[in-house]
Parts: structure tokens; sequence; C-alpha cells
């Protein structure tokens, strides 16, 4: 890949991830007053996005400017660490609101204790946190990616030090999680059009977030179990650096599908736009009287 078209990319990418999550966290902010405690979950789906471009992608800028990874062994881990933290972190509030949304299509009642969401969110990052902490405790290793201009695990030099590792993190942050949403969504789906005829717009949204996670995500778990089991030498760095940037862009789509398929969304973030180039200080449009908002993504309109 063209090194110059390698920068523009992740460029792009930063911007789209920063801005649209930037704004999904505006409008969740103008209508904290008028929030359902599981929306937070949204919120904290954008919180982790939000958090890796910031975090991770103007270094991986730098470098690509720089056709080379810029910073010692500190950064690299720091890198590496970033990138696994707010990974489990968006997987784990993933599953968390498929079992949600589950939970609702059979009782058909939003659960209204914050006390209770807030706990899942704590769990969600104390559980990416111990993952992301493992490797400086000696359980497996952060390193440089094949291609030099990112870091992440060093899925080679595990194979023989940390296979244990490599299998628990495919089978507690990727295979359990992919089965948890898939059946919590096939089983919604089944209920609410057997009973409906509909899936609903929410649930569309939610399963197009999760199923756009798992394919940004799966390549790159693939690419990743191939360097382990097999030698790193027969993956090439440009293709081995393929998944690594298809797996950057789970930080854009999000804020994209609340645009198509959030009517709300899209018209309040017009609203706030248009307020916005007209004057100096933005203001959100009045919440309106309507069944959806915009993003409350997790229980509404569940059926």
């Amino acid at each position: 890949m063209d090194k110059f078209l390698l920068f523009l990319f992740i460029v792009v990418i930063t911007i789209l991830s920063v801005g649209g999550n930037l704004l999904v966290l505006v409008m969740a902010y103008k209508r904290s007053s008028h929030m359902k405690p599981p929306e937070l979950l949204s919120v904290n789906l954008a919180v982790t996005d939000l958090g890796a471009a910031v975090s991770m992608y103007p270094l991986a800028v730098a470098s690509s400017w720089n056709h080379a990874w810029l910073g010692g062994d500190a950064t690299c881990i720091y890198y590496g660490l970033m990138g696994f933290f707010f990974g489990v972190a968006s997987v784990a509030t993933l599953t968390v609101m498929a079992i949600v949304r589950f939970s609702v299509s059979l009782t058909l009642q939003s659960p209204s204790d914050k006390r209770r969401v807030h706990v899942l969110l704590a769990g969600t990052w104390l559980y990416a946190l111990l993952w992301a902490l493992f490797p400086l405790l000696g359980w497996g290793k952060y390193g440089p990616e094949p291609f030099g201009l990112s870091c992440t695990l060093a899925w080679g030099e595990m194979k023989e030090h940390s296979p244990s590792f490599v299998i628990s993190i495919f089978s507690m942050n990727l295979a359990i999680p992919a089965i948890i949403i898939i059946s919590c969504y096939f089983g919604i789906a089944l209920r609410l059009y057997v009973s409906y005829k509909s899936v609903g717009n929410g649930n569309l949204i939610a399963v197009l977030i999760s199923v756009g996670f798992l394919a940004c995500w799966t390549p790159y778990g693939i690419v990743s179990l191939w360097s382990v089991y097999s030698s790193s030498a027969s993956i090439p760095p440009h293709i081995s650096m393929l998944p690594c940037l298809f797996a950057k862009t789970s930080t854009v789509y999000n804020p994209l599908i609340y645009y198509t398929f959030s009517k709300s969304f899209k018209q309040e973030v017009k609203q706030l736009l248009h307020l916005c180039s007209r004057s100096e200080t933005c203001q959100a449009s009045r919440p309106n009287n309507g069944t959806e908002n915009s993003i409350y993504l997790v229980c509404e309109n569940i059926y």
C-alpha cells in the first residue's frame, strides 16, 4: 500500500472517529435530563470508541507519516495496552447490550434502576482493565505489529510463552461474546417476528452495531491466530496490515449507523449543526414527544 495513502487513510479514520463519537456524546449530554438508565450503555460504547481514537490514532498517524514506529518500548506498550483495553471494553459493552435487549424482549419492560446499570458499566471497564493488565503482569506480552507502524499483543512470541493467554483471549473476548450476541438477537428477532411480524428499528440498529464490530475484528483475529499457530513470516507485512487497518474502522461506523437509521438522531444532528452555523454557542433542540429517543438504542422501540 502506498505510504501516503496509508497516512491519509489513518487521518480520515481519526477525524471520523473523533468527530462522530464526540457528536454522539454531545447529543447524549444535551438530552441527559431525559435519558433512561439503559441509554448509558450506548453512551459507554461511544466513550470506548472515542477513547481508542484519542489515545491511539495520533501515534498511528505520526508513525505512518514517519514510515516507522515513533517512540520506544514504553510507547509501544502504551499503544498496545490502550488498544486491548478499549477493544475489550467495546465487546463487553456490546455483550451487555445484547443481554439487556433480550431481557427486555421477554419482559417488555425497560430496566429503570440506575444503580444496576452503573454496576454493569463498572463491570465492563473493570473486566477490560483486568485483561489489559495481564500482559504487564507476565501473562501475555505487548509488542510491535509486523508492518512496524503500531503495536498490539505480541502474538508470535506468545506462541511459546503464553499459549493459554491466547486461547483465553479468543474464548472470553471473541468467541463467547459472539455466541451470546448472536443468540440474544436471534432470540429477540424470533420472538418479535412471531408476535409482531417486525423486529423493530431499535433492534436493527443494535444488530448492525454488533455485526459491524464482529466483522471488523474477525479478520484481525484470524490473522493473529494464524501468526500464533503458524510461522508469522508466512504472512507478508502488507497483508497483516490490512486486517489491522480494517479493525480501526470499528470506531467509525456507530455514529454513521445512528445517523442512517435513527430519524430523530439525524434530525437533531441537523438542528444542532444549523444552530452552530448561526451562532457561536451551540444549543441542542428540546427533545420531542415522540417515542424515539435519538440515543436510546438499547431498549426503546423494542417492538
